[in-house]
């Protein structure tokens, strides 16, 4: 599942149940789909807040537009905030998006009928509404380690709403939000719409590797909508009315093989503090995850729970359902330079291999273990079984501080003779690193595969 979010190769924290980036919605964000087996990605990095990025756009790089581009949402559209401090914790925000192509069809219609006697000027007006779409938001900080954002969005074309209240305790983070409608995409890149989503998260945090925890309730209502896409995709079972609560729990272990700290600029700051070494490194993670709802589908219609020793019980009946399974990640990293010089002085490259259902694994593995001790041919399904979620990543700097990046997941089906082993769903990127701020850069990104793209601001992630 490579979702349009960019968070690059994050060290082995695991991908799911991060918010992705999209372009589709104002806002800029959407949840991924839920699968089960579902571990809760147990790192949630910080994030700047779709209007707080435009503003930072407008104020310090000079862009009085920032450019997104999305087949689901008409093609390229330009967006533009208006950040009010009303008190020194309280602040409003007016947004606005303009559909460039649309203007320009708007146009192009005015000017071929340019007999007719209504004004330019008033037959623009009424197309003011399929072309332009506005937004309102207000972030209140109620104590210092409290915050509560209130958000509306296509005001008239669709109100969609948000609500998100944000407390910070010593070692966790607790999170309570609300979206009507609240926007989900799958593992093919479908947007869907879910009438009112509900959600409480406690993660804990501040902790790079060893033991962390999270808890996660959702309660989704109505019956989830078609918002682009695949038209011929059907509704993904997970996001059908109901009530869960998921848990987790990892354990993380980091190893340098390779640090080199020497050979550095004196008194010259990297672009960015976090890609300053020349390393090679391994990351592990184990996560133990477990569900809990009323939707007993989930689990019953899925032939890898039916093939695996993962824990499940479900009742049709009742509309109930638990489930529980092992994850397992380990990504490789090998960067050489360290980001300070001009010209090529950052190439780093990163590979992930993810093992969504740790009993499907290790029952596949038994399996085959098994057929090569008693010199039997191996079946082509347990060997699907075993091979791991591939995610390989590059970036490379160009000048100063501007690096090109892209990432790709890489499919392995033995059942596809003439397609063993091949690169799906690429997003290529450039990156500017913002100096002066440490560790943060501003991310032009786009999705061949999905006709999306992005210009994003992004803090401390690697």
């Amino acid at each position: 599942m490579l979702l349009r979010r960019m968070r690059w190769m994050s060290e082995g924290d695991g991908r799911w149940e991060l918010d992705a980036e999209t372009p589709a919605t104002m806002e800029g964000t959407a949840r991924p789909v839920p699968g089960d087996p579902l571990p809760l990605g147990l790192s949630r990095g910080p994030r700047v807040t779709r209007p707080k990025q435009l503003d930072f756009f407008h104020r310090f790089m000079a862009s009085l537009l920032v450019p997104t581009f999305s087949a689901a949402d008409g093609g390229l559209s330009v967006h533009h905030a208006h950040l009010l401090h009303l008190t020194d914790n309280w602040s409003f925000t007016i947004l606005e998006k303009i559909h460039v192509q649309k203007l320009v069809s708007v146009v192009k219609e005015k000017l071929a009928n340019r007999q007719e006697e209504a004004p330019w000027t008033e037959d623009l007006k009424k197309h003011l509404h399929d072309v332009m779409s506005l937004g309102v938001g207000t972030e209140l900080l109620i104590t210092p380690d409290t915050t509560l954002l209130l958000e509306l969005y296509d005001i008239k074309k669709g109100d969609r709403g948000k609500a998100i209240f944000h407390h910070k305790l010593p070692h966790q983070n607790v999170t309570v939000q609300a979206s009507c409608p609240g926007l989900y995409v799958d593992k093919k890149g479908v947007y869907w719409d879910v009438p009112l989503s509900l959600s409480a998260d406690l993660a804990s945090v501040g902790s790079s590797s060893g033991l962390s925890y999270h808890l996660f309730l959702q309660q989704n209502s109505g019956e989830p909508k078609y918002f682009g896409g695949d038209e011929t995709s059907e509704v993904p079972i997970a996001l059908l009315p109901s009530l869960c609560v998921k848990a987790a729990v990892s354990i993380k272990k980091s190893i340098d093989a390779w640090r080199k700290k020497e050979d550095k600029l004196k008194n010259v700051q990297p672009y960015d503090v976090f890609l300053s070494d020349s390393h090679v490194s391994f990351t592990g993670i184990v996560v133990a995850s477990g569900y809990l709802g009323d939707c007993s589908r989930r689990v019953s219609i899925r032939d890898e729970t039916q093939r695996s020793n993962a824990f499940r019980m479900f009742n049709e009946k009742n509309k109930f359902a638990a489930f529980a399974d092992l994850f397992a990640s380990v990504t490789f990293t090998a960067q050489y330079g360290n980001f300070q010089r001009l010209f090529l002085d950052l190439t780093k490259a990163s590979a992930r291999f993810d093992v969504t259902s740790g009993s499907l694994f290790l029952c596949g593995a038994s399996r085959l273990a098994q057929d090569f001790f008693f010199s039997r041919k191996p079946d082509i399904e347990t060997f699907c079984d075993v091979c791991p979620d591939v995610t390989v990543s590059f970036q490379q700097q160009i000048v100063g501080p501007f690096s090109f990046r892209v990432e790709s997941s890489v499919a392995i089906d033995p059942r596809n003779q003439d397609h063993f082993v091949r690169v799906d769903d690429s997003i290529f990127a450039i990156d500017w690193a913002l100096k002066v701020l440490g560790s943060a850069k501003a991310t032009a990104w786009y999705s061949p595969k999905h006709q999306e793209a992005m210009v994003e601001l992004r803090f401390f992630e690697t």
